[in-house]
Protein backbone atom coordinates (compact mmCIF):
# COMPACT_ATOMS: atom_id res chain seq x y z
CA UNK A 1 0.00 0.00 0.00
CA UNK A 2 1.36 3.35 -1.06
CA UNK A 3 0.75 6.72 0.62
CA UNK A 4 -0.81 7.78 -2.69
CA UNK A 5 -3.49 5.11 -2.23
CA UNK A 6 -4.37 6.48 1.20
CA UNK A 7 -4.53 10.02 -0.17
CA UNK A 8 -6.77 9.00 -3.08
CA UNK A 9 -8.61 5.88 -1.85
CA UNK A 10 -11.13 6.02 -4.71
CA UNK A 11 -8.41 5.33 -7.29
CA UNK A 12 -8.67 1.96 -9.01
CA UNK A 13 -5.14 1.12 -7.84
CA UNK A 14 -6.14 1.84 -4.24
CA UNK A 15 -9.09 -0.53 -4.53
CA UNK A 16 -6.78 -3.19 -5.94
CA UNK A 17 -4.38 -2.64 -3.05
CA UNK A 18 -7.20 -3.26 -0.58
CA UNK A 19 -8.31 -6.39 -2.43
CA UNK A 20 -4.80 -7.80 -2.57
CA UNK A 21 -4.01 -7.05 1.07
CA UNK A 22 -4.01 -10.04 3.37
CA UNK A 23 -6.67 -8.55 5.61
CA UNK A 24 -10.45 -8.92 5.68
CA UNK A 25 -12.72 -5.98 6.46
CA UNK A 26 -14.87 -8.26 8.62
CA UNK A 27 -11.81 -9.15 10.70
CA UNK A 28 -10.85 -5.50 11.13
CA UNK A 29 -14.37 -4.67 12.29
CA UNK A 30 -14.56 -7.66 14.63
CA UNK A 31 -11.27 -6.59 16.22
CA UNK A 32 -12.28 -2.89 16.22
CA UNK A 33 -9.00 -2.12 14.49
CA UNK A 34 -7.68 1.46 14.09
CA UNK A 35 -9.05 1.53 10.53
CA UNK A 36 -12.56 1.20 12.00
CA UNK A 37 -12.08 4.18 14.30
CA UNK A 38 -10.73 6.19 11.37
CA UNK A 39 -13.66 5.06 9.21
CA UNK A 40 -16.12 6.28 11.83
CA UNK A 41 -14.26 9.58 12.07
CA UNK A 42 -14.31 9.82 8.29
CA UNK A 43 -18.11 9.56 8.17
CA UNK A 44 -18.69 11.78 11.19
CA UNK A 45 -16.52 14.59 9.88
CA UNK A 46 -18.11 14.26 6.44
CA UNK A 47 -21.61 14.66 7.83
CA UNK A 48 -20.82 17.31 10.43
CA UNK A 49 -17.96 19.28 8.92
CA UNK A 50 -17.90 18.64 5.17
CA UNK A 51 -14.44 17.05 5.16
CA UNK A 52 -13.01 13.56 5.59
CA UNK A 53 -9.57 14.82 6.55
CA UNK A 54 -8.34 13.29 9.79
CA UNK A 55 -8.44 15.65 12.73
CA UNK A 56 -4.93 14.44 13.55
CA UNK A 57 -3.32 13.37 10.25
CA UNK A 58 -0.34 11.87 12.09
CA UNK A 59 -2.48 9.49 14.14
CA UNK A 60 -2.99 6.98 11.33
CA UNK A 61 -0.62 4.86 9.30
CA UNK A 62 -1.03 4.35 5.57
CA UNK A 63 -2.83 1.04 5.90
CA UNK A 64 -5.39 2.30 8.44
CA UNK A 65 -6.04 5.41 6.36
CA UNK A 66 -6.64 3.43 3.18
CA UNK A 67 -8.74 0.70 4.81
CA UNK A 68 -10.88 3.32 6.50
CA UNK A 69 -12.36 4.21 3.10
CA UNK A 70 -14.19 0.92 2.39
CA UNK A 71 -15.20 0.79 6.05
CA UNK A 72 -16.65 4.30 5.85
CA UNK A 73 -18.70 3.27 2.80
CA UNK A 74 -20.16 0.40 4.82
CA UNK A 75 -20.92 2.73 7.73
CA UNK A 76 -22.61 5.41 5.64
CA UNK A 77 -24.72 2.70 4.01
CA UNK A 78 -25.80 1.46 7.43
CA UNK A 79 -26.60 4.94 8.76
CA UNK A 80 -29.54 5.11 6.34
CA UNK A 81 -30.14 8.81 6.92
CA UNK A 82 -31.52 10.99 4.11
CA UNK A 83 -28.83 13.11 2.48
CA UNK A 84 -26.06 11.20 4.29
CA UNK A 85 -24.72 9.66 1.08
CA UNK A 86 -24.75 13.01 -0.72
CA UNK A 87 -22.95 14.78 2.11
CA UNK A 88 -20.43 11.98 2.45
CA UNK A 89 -19.65 11.91 -1.28
CA UNK A 90 -19.31 15.70 -1.39
CA UNK A 91 -16.98 15.67 1.60
CA UNK A 92 -14.78 13.01 -0.01
CA UNK A 93 -14.72 15.06 -3.22
CA UNK A 94 -14.00 18.35 -1.45
CA UNK A 95 -11.13 16.77 0.47
CA UNK A 96 -9.77 15.20 -2.72
CA UNK A 97 -10.03 18.61 -4.41
CA UNK A 98 -7.83 20.14 -1.73
CA UNK A 99 -5.33 17.33 -2.19
CA UNK A 100 -5.36 17.70 -5.98
CA UNK A 101 -4.80 21.45 -5.92
CA UNK A 102 -1.89 21.00 -3.50
CA UNK A 103 -0.41 18.17 -5.57
CA UNK A 104 -0.83 19.76 -8.99
CA UNK A 105 0.73 23.02 -7.88
CA UNK A 106 3.52 21.54 -5.75
CA UNK A 107 7.04 22.77 -6.36
CA UNK A 108 10.55 21.66 -5.49
CA UNK A 109 11.09 18.33 -3.76
CA UNK A 110 7.34 17.96 -3.13
CA UNK A 111 6.76 17.21 -6.81
CA UNK A 112 8.38 13.79 -6.49
CA UNK A 113 6.63 12.79 -3.29
CA UNK A 114 5.24 9.25 -3.38
CA UNK A 115 2.01 10.53 -1.85
CA UNK A 116 1.27 13.06 -4.58
CA UNK A 117 -0.64 12.64 -7.82
CA UNK A 118 0.01 14.63 -10.97
CA UNK A 119 -2.70 16.10 -13.16
CA UNK A 120 -1.89 13.45 -15.74
CA UNK A 121 -2.39 10.74 -13.10
CA UNK A 122 -5.88 12.00 -12.27
CA UNK A 123 -6.85 12.49 -15.91
CA UNK A 124 -5.83 8.92 -16.66
CA UNK A 125 -7.76 7.70 -13.64
CA UNK A 126 -11.00 9.09 -15.06
CA UNK A 127 -10.22 8.20 -18.69
CA UNK A 128 -9.78 11.87 -19.56
CA UNK A 129 -6.18 11.82 -20.76
CA UNK A 130 -7.23 12.10 -24.40
CA UNK A 131 -10.05 14.53 -23.70
CA UNK A 132 -8.13 17.32 -21.96
CA UNK A 133 -5.37 19.32 -23.63
CA UNK A 134 -3.33 22.14 -22.20
CA UNK A 135 -3.36 25.41 -24.10
CA UNK A 136 0.11 26.30 -25.31
CA UNK A 137 1.85 29.12 -23.48
CA UNK A 138 4.89 31.19 -24.33
CA UNK A 139 6.61 30.10 -21.13
CA UNK A 140 6.92 26.34 -21.22
CA UNK A 141 8.08 26.25 -17.59
CA UNK A 142 4.84 27.68 -16.20
CA UNK A 143 1.68 25.68 -15.59
CA UNK A 144 -0.92 26.34 -18.30
CA UNK A 145 -3.65 28.76 -17.33
CA UNK A 146 -6.17 27.27 -19.75
CA UNK A 147 -7.16 23.86 -21.03
CA UNK A 148 -9.43 22.52 -23.76
CA UNK A 149 -11.89 19.85 -22.66
CA UNK A 150 -13.86 17.80 -25.15
CA UNK A 151 -17.55 18.72 -25.09
CA UNK A 152 -18.67 15.24 -24.04
CA UNK A 153 -16.68 15.08 -20.77
CA UNK A 154 -17.35 18.78 -20.16
CA UNK A 155 -21.12 18.26 -20.27
CA UNK A 156 -20.82 15.04 -18.27
CA UNK A 157 -19.13 16.65 -15.28
CA UNK A 158 -20.44 20.21 -15.51
CA UNK A 159 -23.23 20.91 -13.01
CA UNK A 160 -26.05 23.19 -14.16
CA UNK A 161 -26.14 24.71 -10.67
CA UNK A 162 -22.68 26.20 -11.18
CA UNK A 163 -24.10 29.23 -12.94
CA UNK A 164 -24.36 30.87 -16.35
CA UNK A 165 -20.59 31.01 -16.85
CA UNK A 166 -20.62 27.25 -17.39
CA UNK A 167 -23.17 27.27 -20.20
CA UNK A 168 -21.76 26.44 -23.61
CA UNK A 169 -23.13 29.67 -25.11
CA UNK A 170 -20.83 31.58 -22.75
CA UNK A 171 -17.75 29.50 -23.55
CA UNK A 172 -15.08 29.50 -26.20
CA UNK A 173 -15.44 26.40 -28.37
CA UNK A 174 -13.11 25.05 -31.02
CA UNK A 175 -12.81 21.67 -32.70
CA UNK A 176 -15.35 20.09 -30.37
CA UNK A 177 -13.64 21.28 -27.19
CA UNK A 178 -14.46 23.84 -24.50
CA UNK A 179 -11.91 26.28 -23.07
CA UNK A 180 -11.67 26.24 -19.27
CA UNK A 181 -9.36 27.83 -16.72
CA UNK A 182 -7.02 25.71 -14.63
CA UNK A 183 -9.15 25.98 -11.47
CA UNK A 184 -12.26 25.24 -13.53
CA UNK A 185 -10.64 22.02 -14.71
CA UNK A 186 -9.95 21.11 -11.10
CA UNK A 187 -13.63 21.73 -10.34
CA UNK A 188 -14.66 19.31 -13.08
CA UNK A 189 -12.33 16.72 -11.59
CA UNK A 190 -13.86 17.26 -8.16
CA UNK A 191 -17.26 16.45 -9.64
CA UNK A 192 -15.78 13.31 -11.23
CA UNK A 193 -14.56 12.24 -7.79
CA UNK A 194 -17.95 12.95 -6.18
CA UNK A 195 -19.74 10.79 -8.73
CA UNK A 196 -17.31 7.92 -8.31
CA UNK A 197 -17.60 8.00 -4.54
CA UNK A 198 -21.41 8.18 -4.65
CA UNK A 199 -21.67 5.36 -7.17
CA UNK A 200 -23.20 2.29 -5.55
CA UNK A 201 -24.09 4.04 -2.28
CA UNK A 202 -25.90 3.14 -0.20
CA UNK A 203 -25.62 -0.60 -0.65
CA UNK A 204 -27.25 -3.43 1.28
CA UNK A 205 -24.96 -4.69 4.02
CA UNK A 206 -27.39 -7.04 5.73
CA UNK A 207 -28.92 -9.99 3.97
CA UNK A 208 -26.27 -12.64 4.51
CA UNK A 209 -24.70 -14.17 7.60
CA UNK A 210 -21.44 -12.32 6.96
CA UNK A 211 -23.25 -9.04 6.27
CA UNK A 212 -25.42 -9.36 9.36
CA UNK A 213 -22.38 -10.03 11.52
CA UNK A 214 -20.61 -7.03 10.04
CA UNK A 215 -23.61 -4.79 10.65
CA UNK A 216 -24.00 -6.04 14.22
CA UNK A 217 -20.32 -5.39 14.96
CA UNK A 218 -20.60 -1.84 13.64
CA UNK A 219 -23.92 -1.20 15.36
CA UNK A 220 -22.54 0.87 18.29
CA UNK A 221 -20.71 3.18 15.88
CA UNK A 222 -23.68 3.45 13.54
CA UNK A 223 -26.11 4.17 16.38
CA UNK A 224 -23.86 6.93 17.71
CA UNK A 225 -23.78 8.55 14.27
CA UNK A 226 -27.53 8.18 13.97
CA UNK A 227 -27.95 9.86 17.35
CA UNK A 228 -25.86 12.76 16.15
CA UNK A 229 -28.09 13.07 13.10
CA UNK A 230 -31.40 12.24 14.78
CA UNK A 231 -31.71 15.84 15.92
CA UNK A 232 -32.02 16.87 12.30
CA UNK A 233 -35.54 18.10 11.81
CA UNK A 234 -36.39 17.61 15.49
CA UNK A 235 -37.89 21.09 15.60
CA UNK A 236 -38.82 23.65 13.01
CA UNK A 237 -36.13 26.14 12.06
CA UNK A 238 -36.92 29.44 13.76
CA UNK A 239 -36.47 32.58 11.69
CA UNK A 240 -37.14 36.02 13.19
CA UNK A 241 -36.66 39.56 11.93
CA UNK A 242 -34.11 40.16 14.67
CA UNK A 243 -31.99 37.60 16.44
CA UNK A 244 -31.41 38.58 20.05
CA UNK A 245 -28.73 36.76 22.05
CA UNK A 246 -30.84 37.59 25.12
CA UNK A 247 -33.20 34.83 23.96
CA UNK A 248 -30.51 32.19 23.54
CA UNK A 249 -30.59 29.21 25.91
CA UNK A 250 -27.90 29.26 28.62
CA UNK A 251 -25.89 26.49 26.93
CA UNK A 252 -25.62 28.49 23.70
CA UNK A 253 -24.89 31.72 25.57
CA UNK A 254 -22.01 29.92 27.26
CA UNK A 255 -20.59 28.57 23.99
CA UNK A 256 -20.86 31.98 22.33
CA UNK A 257 -19.18 33.67 25.28
CA UNK A 258 -16.36 31.12 25.26
CA UNK A 259 -15.59 31.78 21.57
CA UNK A 260 -15.71 35.53 22.12
CA UNK A 261 -13.17 35.07 24.92
CA UNK A 262 -10.87 33.34 22.45
CA UNK A 263 -11.37 29.80 23.73
CA UNK A 264 -11.19 26.90 21.28
CA UNK A 265 -14.24 24.64 21.38
CA UNK A 266 -14.47 20.89 20.97
CA UNK A 267 -15.91 19.47 17.76
CA UNK A 268 -19.24 18.78 19.47
CA UNK A 269 -19.38 22.28 20.92
CA UNK A 270 -18.53 23.95 17.60
CA UNK A 271 -21.15 21.91 15.77
CA UNK A 272 -23.80 22.68 18.40
CA UNK A 273 -23.12 26.42 18.29
CA UNK A 274 -22.94 26.65 14.49
CA UNK A 275 -26.09 24.58 14.01
CA UNK A 276 -28.01 26.75 16.48
CA UNK A 277 -26.92 30.04 14.93
CA UNK A 278 -27.81 28.78 11.44
CA UNK A 279 -31.13 27.50 12.79
CA UNK A 280 -32.19 30.91 14.08
CA UNK A 281 -31.48 32.49 10.73
CA UNK A 282 -27.88 33.68 10.69
CA UNK A 283 -25.95 33.33 7.46
CA UNK A 284 -22.48 31.75 7.55
CA UNK A 285 -20.97 35.24 7.26
CA UNK A 286 -23.06 36.45 10.19
CA UNK A 287 -22.04 33.42 12.24
CA UNK A 288 -18.40 34.30 11.61
CA UNK A 289 -19.13 37.85 12.69
CA UNK A 290 -20.73 37.13 16.07
CA UNK A 291 -18.21 34.62 17.39
CA UNK A 292 -14.68 35.35 18.51
CA UNK A 293 -11.98 36.04 15.94
CA UNK A 294 -10.11 32.85 16.81
CA UNK A 295 -13.12 30.68 15.94
CA UNK A 296 -14.64 32.81 13.19
CA UNK A 297 -13.25 30.96 10.17
CA UNK A 298 -13.88 27.50 11.62
CA UNK A 299 -17.47 28.26 12.63
CA UNK A 300 -18.18 30.03 9.36
CA UNK A 301 -17.04 26.91 7.51
CA UNK A 302 -19.23 24.70 9.68
CA UNK A 303 -22.19 27.02 9.14
CA UNK A 304 -21.65 26.89 5.38
CA UNK A 305 -21.82 23.08 5.47
CA UNK A 306 -24.92 23.10 7.67
CA UNK A 307 -26.73 25.67 5.53
CA UNK A 308 -25.77 24.33 2.11
CA UNK A 309 -28.01 24.66 -0.93
CA UNK A 310 -29.08 21.01 -0.80
CA UNK A 311 -31.40 21.89 2.03
CA UNK A 312 -29.94 19.23 4.29
CA UNK A 313 -29.49 21.51 7.30
CA UNK A 314 -29.11 19.89 10.69
CA UNK A 315 -30.80 21.22 13.81
CA UNK A 316 -28.56 21.56 16.86
CA UNK A 317 -28.43 18.65 19.33
CA UNK A 318 -31.31 18.14 21.74
CA UNK A 319 -31.00 19.03 25.39
CA UNK A 320 -30.41 15.36 26.15
CA UNK A 321 -27.50 15.25 23.71
CA UNK A 322 -26.13 18.54 25.05
CA UNK A 323 -26.12 16.96 28.51
CA UNK A 324 -24.25 13.95 27.12
CA UNK A 325 -21.70 16.37 25.65
CA UNK A 326 -21.37 18.11 29.07
CA UNK A 327 -22.48 21.33 27.37
CA UNK A 328 -25.71 21.79 29.32
CA UNK A 329 -24.78 24.56 31.77
CA UNK A 330 -26.41 27.37 33.74
CA UNK A 331 -29.89 25.87 33.49
CA UNK A 332 -32.80 28.21 34.24
CA UNK A 333 -36.54 27.71 34.81
CA UNK A 334 -37.33 27.63 31.10
CA UNK A 335 -34.87 24.78 30.60
CA UNK A 336 -37.15 22.60 32.75
CA UNK A 337 -40.02 23.06 30.28
CA UNK A 338 -38.30 22.34 26.97
CA UNK A 339 -36.28 19.53 25.39
CA UNK A 340 -34.44 21.40 22.64
CA UNK A 341 -32.36 24.60 22.48
CA UNK A 342 -34.36 25.76 19.46
CA UNK A 343 -37.59 25.39 21.44
CA UNK A 344 -36.02 27.52 24.18
CA UNK A 345 -35.29 30.28 21.67
CA UNK A 346 -38.77 29.99 20.18
CA UNK A 347 -40.55 30.30 23.52
CA UNK A 348 -38.24 33.05 24.76
CA UNK A 349 -38.77 35.05 21.58
CA UNK A 350 -42.55 34.59 21.51
CA UNK A 351 -42.74 35.46 25.20
CA UNK A 352 -40.83 38.68 24.64
CA UNK A 353 -43.07 39.58 21.70
CA UNK A 354 -46.21 38.92 23.78
CA UNK A 355 -44.91 41.14 26.56
CA UNK A 356 -44.12 43.91 24.10
CA UNK A 357 -47.61 43.68 22.57
CA UNK A 358 -49.26 43.85 26.00
CA UNK A 359 -47.19 46.90 26.97
CA UNK A 360 -48.23 48.66 23.75
CA UNK A 361 -51.96 47.92 24.15
CA UNK A 362 -53.93 51.12 25.05
CA UNK A 363 -55.22 51.02 28.58
CA UNK A 364 -52.79 48.35 29.68
CA UNK A 365 -51.03 50.80 31.99
CA UNK A 366 -52.50 51.70 35.39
Amino acid sequence: MRPLHARYPFFAAARQAVESAEVAIATLVAEDAPAVERGVERVERALMEGTVEAEDPYAWDTESELLSYPISRIIVSLVETPAAVDKYARAEADTAYEHMVADFEATGDDINSDARASLDDVLREFDLAGSVRAERTENAHRAPEYYWVDIGPYLTYCDTDWGADWRLVNRSLADGAVRVGRKELYKLLREAVRRRVAEGLPFAVRGSDAGDQLADALKPHVERLRNLLSDRGAVNVVYTDTVSPDHFPPCVESLLSRTQDGESLSNEAEFSLAAFLVGVGLSPEEVGGVVGDASAESLKTRATVLADSSGSQYAPPTCETMQAYDLCVNRDDRCDTISHPMKYFETATSGAESTATTDETPGSAD
